[in-house]
């Protein structure tokens, strides 16, 4: 999809908005240039783990919900899910046994946003995260007040550690060490759950962790975003990622674009990943290179940390971005190879693979 040309009346008009704003008295604003009305539909692009959600979000954008409630409802689905391990109810605990969940959302309409951090007792911290951006003069609730304010909202307090995931934090916790007061039982590691996490998260050069990001431009342009993780397994209690900082996370701007991440988040945290592909947009690259650009900047700043680095001097860990443009161009790219993402449209949904810097060695 390449933009439509600007046309010789689009060139008159915005000639005419910029003598008028020469000859307004002071004080007085020029009104904004009127934004192109969109003609080829609504677009959602979230990470790999969310195609039932892009079900979702497409379905409440074809009855005409608001794009950013369409997103929420969307990823709901995957909070609400006890089978996903990385998001919402039933996601990994921290080390302690207490399932921390994170979320943001940010609107491109108004440039408004809300996030919670290290929320317990609420399977979808994305609603609460909402909240904080429509009943708030603030941006960022964490712990214990992000607690507070979503009891106040209504919000019961509910244990989202499943028997699942209970049984893998035992797991976990009983291998750390030979040290400490904890033995590993031999009928653990032959439990259905353990055995299925395992073959899963075990193996591979990467730190288990997961999220789902969905960025939505509406059928009129209007552009959003929401992100929302339960963070790094067994993470330090207290710990946040990328994942509900604006402009980390995600980030959203009408006529702009909309990205957000997964992976890593403390690599995209210190380069402000999502903020800076967006400003890859407004510089006109298109979605996927403006990913990719955003990649390499995270992979170059790397080679502090020497356990950060294989022998090859790559990153041993990953960050996918996903964003969509203005136009309504979708993209998804990772460091490393092997990342799916979904797109949908008003033709259906589907999954595709993300561009990338690095081939996996087999």
């Amino acid at each position: 999809m390449t933009d439509s040309p600007l046309t010789r009346r689009a060139l008159i008009g915005t000639a005419a908005l910029a003598g008028a704003a020469a000859v307004l008295p002071e004080g007085l604003a020029a009104p904004a240039p009127p934004r192109p009305a969109a003609t080829d539909g609504f677009r959602i692009v979230t990470s790999g783990n969310g195609l039932e959600a892009a079900k979702a979000a497409r379905e409440a954008l074809l009855a005409g919900t608001d794009p950013l409630d369409a997103a929420i409802a969307g990823v709901n689905v995957v909070e609400l899910d006890p089978a996903d391990l990385t998001v919402g109810y039933g996601g990994i605990p921290n080390e302690e046994g207490v399932v921390e969940l994170d979320a943001a959302v940010m609107d491109g309409r108004t440039m408004k946003a809300g996030a919670v951090a290290a929320l317990t007792g609420v399977k979808t911290p994305s609603k609460v995260a909402k909240l904080v951006m429509e009943r708030t003069d603030r941006v960022f609730l964490v712990g214990a007040g992000a607690r507070r304010f979503a009891t106040a909202h209504g919000f019961p307090d509910e244990e989202l550690l499943t028997e699942k995931t209970r049984k893998i934090w035992l797991y976990w916790k009983n291998r750390l060490s030979d040290l400490d007061d904890w033995i590993e039982a031999a009928k653990d590691a032959e439990d259905p759950d353990v055995k299925e996490f395992v073959r899963k998260y075990g193996k591979g050069i990467f730190r288990p962790q997961g999220t789902i990001h969905m960025s939505v431009r509406s059928a009129s342009g209007d552009l959003v975003g929401v992100t929302t993780t339960s963070g790094l397994f067994f993470k330090i209690p207290g710990r946040v990622g990328d994942s509900p900082v604006i402009g980390a996370g995600l980030y959203s701007e009408n006529g702009v674009g909309s990205a957000g991440s997964t992976g890593r988040g403390e690599a995209n945290l210190l380069t402000c990943g999502s903020h800076t592909v967006v400003e890859h947009l407004r510089d006109g690259l298109a979605p996927e290179e403006a990913c990719l650009k955003a990649l390499r900047r995270i992979a170059e700043k790397t080679h502090h940390v020497p356990r950060h680095r294989d022998a090859k001097g790559r990153p041993t860990f990953n960050v996918q971005f996903y964003c969509v443009d203005a136009a309504g161009r979708t993209a998804g790219a990772a460091i490393w190879s092997g990342s799916k993402y979904v797109v949908g449209d008003a033709a259906g949904v589907r999954t595709l693979d993300c561009a990338y810097l690095h081939e996996r060695d087999a």
